[in-house]
C-alpha cells in the first residue's frame, strides 16, 4: 500500500509539474486599464546574440541575429555553434513563418512572446483587462481563460505569461542585462538569448522578408 501511495503522489506531483504552477490573482492597487506604450523603436534595428535551446530530445547553441523593422516586422537568423546549420523565421504582425531548417518552427516561441522578447505587448483580440500596480511594477491581466498576464517595470515590459486553468503555461521574461529567458512548461523547452550588441542601420533589403 505504501509503495502504491508513493507512486501516486508520484504521478500528480509530476502532472503537476508538466501542467504548471497554480497562478493566483494579481496583487498590487487597482490602477486604471491603460498600459505603457510599447511600439517599435522608430528605426531599423540589427541586434546580434547568443542563443542556447533544450528540449526533451534537443540541445543546441550558437550566434543570431535579429533584423527589427518597425512598426511590425522581424527577421531572424539563428546559426548553430560549430557548424553552418541553422534556422531562419520571419515575423510579421501575428505570422511567424519559419520555413524549414534544422531547428523549425516548434524552436521559437509564438508570435505574443516572440514580439514580448522585443519589448513589444502584441496579443491576439481579447476583453476584460485587469490592472494592478505595485511601486514601480504594473502588472495586467488580459483575457479570461486563457489569459496573459504582462509585467511592466517602469513603463518597459519585463515579462509575458500565458495563463490556462490558473495554471502557467508559458512565459517570457526580458532582463535589463539584455538577456532574454522563454519557457515552455508542457513541453519542456527553454530557449535563452543575450544581446550583445544593437545597431541602428539605415535599412533592409526587401528580400529578407520573403
Amino acid at each position: 500500500m505504501r509503495r502504491i501511495a508513493f507512486t501516486v503522489a508520484l504521478v500528480f506531483l509530476v502532472t503537476a509539474a508538466a501542467c504548471g504552477p497554480k497562478i493566483g490573482p494579481l496583487a498590487g492597487a487597482v490602477a486604471p486599464s491603460r498600459l505603457p506604450p510599447t511600439e517599435l523603436p522608430p528605426v531599423n534595428q540589427r541586434i546580434r546574440f547568443t542563443w542556447a535551446y533544450e528540449d526533451l530530445d534537443l540541445r543546441g547553441r550558437g550566434e543570431g541575429v535579429a533584423r527589427v523593422a518597425p512598426p511590425d516586422s522581424v527577421r531572424l537568423d539563428l546559426f548553430l555553434a560549430g557548424g553552418n546549420n541553422g534556422a531562419r523565421a520571419v515575423l510579421i504582425d501575428n505570422e511567424l513563418r519559419a520555413p524549414g531548417g534544422y531547428l523549425g518552427r516548434s524552436f521559437l516561441p509564438p508570435p505574443p512572446m516572440l514580439w514580448a522578447a522585443f519589448g513589444r505587448l502584441h496579443l491576439p483580440p481579447t476583453s476584460d483587462t485587469t490592472v494592478r500596480v505595485d511601486g514601480d511594477t504594473l502588472r495586467a491581466d488580459i483575457g479570461r481563460d486563457p489569459r496573459w498576464r504582462a509585467t511592466f517595470v517602469a513603463s518597459d515590459l519585463r515579462r509575458l505569461e500565458l495563463i490556462h486553468d490558473d495554471r502557467l503555461q508559458q512565459w517570457v521574461e526580458r532582463t535589463a542585462d539584455r538577456k532574454i529567458t522563454y519557457r515552455h512548461l508542457r513541453a519542456n523547452r527553454t530557449l535563452d538569448l543575450t544581446i550583445v550588441r544593437v545597431d541602428t542601420v539605415g535599412g533592409f533589403d526587401a528580400t529578407i522578408w520573403r
